[in-house]
């Protein structure tokens, strides 16, 4: 503590810490001794502490999480922060991407929604042809009516068909047949089952956003003879 001088009268000064708000850092900062400077003085020092080791805690959860990451990642020693998260996103990418691979021919609902339209090869001689079509989107009570609705509307006849739900996702097969034009039907069933799913995708949407509680479905398969869309 420092005295300063004043004719005959000594004043006490005191040096207390305050926190610079710029740099971030305790500062010495000169003041009359008194009561009200002590509390502020304490004050600043327990803030400072009180965020300090709040500070502390998050950078081990952090670490904490790293470590989690690289016992995922096979020869990690020598990985900085950076290079660990960059190879775990490259990871989840390619593991997405080969999930979604290995669905293809189970007709497994996906997270994304999707509607997929192509052409089958046919050896009927008939003059017809047939497509595969699937949407995947969020399931709602009215979906396959209007799925049934659309597909009685277009010019095709429904061979057969597949549901499959998991969770709140539901995923719809065809194996469909028309003697109509090929790339206009094509262009028609995709049109048709992409307004399907562009709006059940907005309902799910509101759901959401209104917290409307939905209720989760187990997995199931049905696999029918077109019964679901006559």
């Amino acid at each position: 503590m420092n005295v300063e001088k004043r004719g005959c009268l000594s004043t006490p000064v005191k040096h207390s810490l305050v926190l610079d708000g710029e740099k971030g850092e305790l500062v010495k900062a000169c003041g009359r001794v008194g009561k009200r400077n002590g509390v502020s003085a304490t004050k600043t020092v327990e803030a400072l502490r009180s965020h300090s080791e709040a500070e502390r805690r998050r950078r081990e959860r952090i670490n904490a999480h790293l470590e989690s990451l690289r016992g995922l990642v096979p020869n990690n020693e020598k990985m900085d922060k950076a290079t660990l998260l960059a190879e775990v996103v490259s990871q989840i990418k390619q593991l997405r991407e080969t999930a979604s691979q290995a669905s293809e021919g189970l007709h497994i609902p996906m997270d994304t929604d999707e509607v997929k339209v192509g052409r089958v090869e046919n050896h009927s001689g008939d003059g017809s042809f047939l497509l595969m079509a699937s949407l995947c989107c969020e399931h709602w009570p009215d979906l396959l009516s209007d799925v049934r609705q659309v597909m009685k509307s277009l010019p095709v006849q429904v061979v057969k068909s597949e549901v499959s739900t998991l969770g709140s996702r539901v995923k719809i097969a065809f194996l469909i047949t028309s003697v109509e034009g090929d790339d206009g039907v094509v262009g028609l069933v995709r049109a048709a089952l992409s307004d399907i799913v562009e709006k059940f995708s907005a309902l799910a949407e509101s759901a959401e956003q209104l917290f409307i509680p939905r209720k989760r479905q187990r997995v199931s398969c049905i696999d029918s003879s077109s019964n679901l869309f006559e």
